[in-house]
């Protein structure tokens, strides 16, 4: 059942990001992820400049005269959005949980995957598989796409990325574009991060919340871990306290990033209060000068 009050996000999501798709990204997205190669398209007689070697010498034999074999981009790709569902998803201290963010990073990418004629795929999970989407084309899709992750039921509440991609590991028997979605808020996911990233082209988008990174002075609070459900009373009016929680929630960030950095995967921080649209504009510039060597 859908509600009238996601029927509404889901349109505003809808507008925003398939604008953005068409305006901002759409170029960059195509330019950066290429198909699978090149495809035997036609022969036709050599003009100059064309490269000799793809002259085709049985057919210039027989119609006496130089003709060359002409390839074009197999542009079609598969682009999976692995979407974590936990429940520090729902977290929010903005505007927004972080599982709106969430969302509307989905669709941004997805409406640009499908501006450049690439199927879409979805895996939701927790610490378990919620639910896969096959991969299809069309603007339907993509706002289907958007509709079972916010209008998701998890059953689990933990993160387990590996479950995730193992599952792509097993079912994209051709290279993949693939977006791993999370606040990366887990355990144990480097070995499975190792495996898909050797056969698929995989990104890690970290969605991230302010208060992640800093503790607010708000006097004894009684904080809840929302995957395990554990209570705990901490003082948040203590310097020590905060100051500590501050060094660790950095520790773990860069622990991640260097995680990301080690296997070279090509990485991206989203944070809820800031506009979404930057950073994945920069990820896609990186790749695009990294393919290109300009630097």
């Amino acid at each position: 059942m859908i509600s009238r009050e996601l029927v509404k996000k889901l349109k505003k999501i809808e507008i925003y990001t398939s604008r953005l798709a068409n305006d901002q990204l759409a170029g960059s997205y195509h330019s950066v992820f290429k198909g699978r190669g090149m495809a035997f398209s036609e022969v036709r007689q050599y003009q100059p400049g064309d490269d000799v070697r793809f002259i085709d010498w049985n057919v210039s034999a027989r119609m006496n005269d130089t003709y060359v074999k002409v390839f074009t981009e197999e542009r079609e790709m598969t682009v999976m959005l692995l979407v974590d569902l936990s429940a520090s998803e729902r977290f929010g201290s903005v505007e927004k949980p972080k599982i709106e963010t969430v969302a509307e990073v989905a669709a941004l990418l997805a409406f640009s995957a499908i501006k450049n004629n690439d199927r879409v795929g979805l895996i939701l999970f927790t610490d378990r598989v919620e639910r896969f989407v096959p991969p299809k084309k069309g603007r339907s899709h993509v706002m289907r796409v958007v509709t079972e992750i916010l209008n998701a039921d998890p059953e689990g509440k933990g993160t387990d990325l590996g479950v995730a991609l193992d599952l792509l590991g097993g079912i994209g028997k051709r290279r993949t574009v693939a977006f791993l979605i999370s606040d990366f808020i887990a355990d144990h996911y480097e070995k499975p991060l190792k495996v898909v990233s050797a056969k698929h082209d995989l990104i890690p988008i970290q969605i991230v919340d302010p208060r992640e990174d800093e503790l607010p002075d708000v006097g004894l609070a009684l904080v809840e871990d929302l995957e395990t459900g554990e209570l705990v009373e901490v003082d948040t009016s203590d310097l020590d306290v905060r100051a500590d929680y501050a060094r660790e929630a950095q520790r773990q960030r860069a622990t991640r990033e260097h995680l990301f950095r080690r296997l070279q995967l090509d990485h991206v921080t989203v944070s809820t209060d800031c506009d979404f649209v930057r950073p994945l504009t920069e990820l896609f510039r990186l790749r695009q000068r990294r393919l290109t060597g300009y630097r």
